[in-house]
């Protein structure tokens, strides 16, 4: 065997094949039929998606095998999409890890321990060694890098006064009519919010982020009337009041 053949052999040793970044589906297909089946009017059949977990973490699946290397070439939107599906997906898996739960902040010993747990294996598509939670998905990724006051109409808490989980995948290509419909539905559920006469009762989300809404609003009250109805739209300079948020499941 000749000593070129020996070298060539050698830096196959020392150098294995890369395993080809697997191509990753734009339209979230798995999440999108698990969404049409198991979710309804923003309530979720936890316990149909617990005793068969499969689909999901197929999904889930899916979401580890993105390569950073083609991540980093995704449009914003791509990314966007991304990563709510992500968060929403991994707030579901939270509850089945932990179910049958009244409620997302049973979980952990302390309050608020759903959020901070590091269970989501996407560190590496965000610059970040590790684990992230869901506060991390939210805060430093999506908060952060790609600002977007209605991104607290599609990032889901799986209680009952969060916005409701979408019967559908969210995709880049439908991105910010998906987002402003989103907005609509909230500011239209009036389990949530109550915009009629010169106080509005309003979620508590606003308050918690009340500096997101008003830096894209610009204000708070504008920013509500871009979703609202006709007749709320009409009413000048109404009076806010936060209501109490139910934290209870969203589920059957």
């Amino acid at each position: 065997m000749t000593r070129t053949v020996l070298l060539a052999l050698g830096l196959v040793t020392a150098f294995p094949a890369v395993a080809a970044c697997p191509a990753f589906d734009q339209a979230h297909s798995r999440w999108n039929t698990l969404l049409h089946q198991r979710v309804s009017a923003g309530v979720v059949d936890y316990a149909a998606l617990h005793a068969a977990p499969a689909q999901l973490a197929a999904y889930l699946d899916e979401l580890g095998a993105v390569c950073k290397v083609d991540f980093t070439g995704w449009t914003r939107e791509q990314k966007v999409a991304f990563w709510v599906n992500a968060y929403n997906a991994f707030t579901v898996k939270a509850i089945l890890d932990h179910y049958p739960v009244k409620s997302i902040r049973e979980i952990g010993l302390l309050p608020g321990a759903a959020w901070r747990e590091k269970f989501i294996p996407l560190g590496r598509l965000a610059g970040k060694s590790g684990e992230l939670s869901l506060n991390d998905v939210e805060h430093e990724i999506l908060r952060k890098d790609f600002p977007d006051a209605r991104l607290h109409f599609v990032l889901v808490c799986a209680s009952m006064s969060c916005p409701e989980l979408r019967d559908e995948a969210y995709r880049a290509s439908q991105l910010a009519a998906q987002f402003d419909d989103a907005g609509r539905r909230f500011l239209g559920d009036v389990s949530k919010n109550q915009l009629d006469g010169s106080t509005w009762k309003v979620s508590s989300i606003f308050k918690w982020y009340r500096d997101d809404f008003e830096r894209d609003g610009p204000g708070l009250v504008p920013f509500l009337k871009r979703y609202a109805g006709p007749q709320a739209q009409a009413e000048q300079a109404p009076e806010l009041e936060f209501r109490s948020y139910d934290w209870s499941l969203n589920g059957k």
